[in-house]
């Protein structure tokens, strides 16, 4: 991995703040606006679909898997940028994780978010898979998006990438409930390994104690592409794609979401409310039920509530 100069300097020399406004160019009247979650009663669909919709398009999570999301302690690391924006992206996606009810890391604490930036992303990939394939994938069952998914993650130019890595979790305890091959736990004194053991408090054929948690991420960085973008866009998009699992492929031009912005950068300043809604429904599931798409629809519900609550508030701000 090399040091990139250009990157840095770009990101060293833009403010945190929003970029100022310029005049936009006129627009295509055939084109639909992206639409703003405070804005989605004026667009003809119904709330509902619309929310549905951009759940669907948004979410990818692993293979005959639930959603999955972090748990407890979350530590930013930063390789290749300067230490003033290294700190930043560092200090802006740990902020939002903390407002998602994460832990952050003290000083110094073990990576297990890591951003890398780099003016040769796709060669970068390559060779952190071939010389640390295991930490790319275990060998587990749903732990990742599979092989199709990895070859995209190395070879797919895009100015953001990511791969990240599950388990399935015991909610009750928070103990690991999955055995990864070749791996023993103490005492290791047969050949056969240790498969964790799950006690199980309440039996249904709807509810399950079992549940997917992010274990680690690595994000790379395309200097070469990420040029007209603030460091404050860049943290945002960077914390969006790495509390959830996001599709690379999402095609979200029909909303107001920092997910536009390596396509447009003119698309937000920040995370809409789009982008909090859906990180903060995700946080704030249960996540117990045995269907995946009941994660879905409880993220659902939970935009719903705060599109009421802006709703509630802007209406008692007029009142005002």
């Amino acid at each position: 991995m090399m040091f990139v100069a250009a990157l840095a300097a770009a990101l060293l020399t833009v403010s945190p703040q929003a970029a100022p406004q310029q005049v936009p160019p006129a627009q295509d009247p055939t084109i639909e606006a992206p639409v703003a979650l405070e804005d989605v009663t004026v667009t003809g669909r119904s709330l509902e679909t619309l929310i549905d919709d951009f759940v669907t398009e948004v979410a990818e999570p692993n293979p005959n898997r639930g959603l999955a999301r972090w748990r407890g302690n979350f530590c930013v690391g930063v390789a290749n940028l300067k230490g003033e924006a290294a700190q930043y992206l560092v200090d802006r996606i740990s902020t939002v994780a903390e407002d998602l009810g994460l832990r952050k890391g003290a000083p110094g604490c073990r990576p297990n978010l890591l951003i890398v930036a780099t003016d040769e992303a796709s060669a970068v990939a390559q060779a952190m898979v071939r010389e640390r394939r295991s930490r790319f994938r275990l060998g587990a069952g749903g732990t990742d998006r599979g092989l199709t998914a990895l070859r995209d993650f190395q070879e797919t130019e895009r100015p953001v990438r990511w791969w990240q890595q599950t388990m399935l979790i015991d909610s009750q305890t928070g103990q690991r409930a999955q055995r990864i091959p070749g791996e023993c736990r103490p005492p290791c004194q047969t050949i056969d390994h240790e498969v964790p053991s799950v006690s199980i408090f309440s039996a249904s054929r709807l509810s399950t104690q079992l549940v997917n948690d992010i274990q680690r991420m690595v994000v790379i960085i395309d200097a070469t592409k990420v040029s007209d973008l603030s460091i404050l866009q860049l943290a945002d998009y960077i914390a969006m794609v790495s509390l959830a699992q996001i599709d690379p492929d999402a095609d979200t031009s029909r909303y107001a979401s920092i997910l536009n912005v390596v396509e447009d950068p003119e698309a937000a300043d920040s995370l809409t409310n789009w982008d909090l809604t859906y990180l903060r429904g995700l946080y704030e599931a249960e996540r117990n039920r045995v269907r995946v798409a009941s994660d879905r629809r409880a993220i659902v519900r939970s935009i719903r509530a705060e599109h009421a609550r802006m709703r509630a508030d802007g209406d008692q701000t007029d009142a005002n």
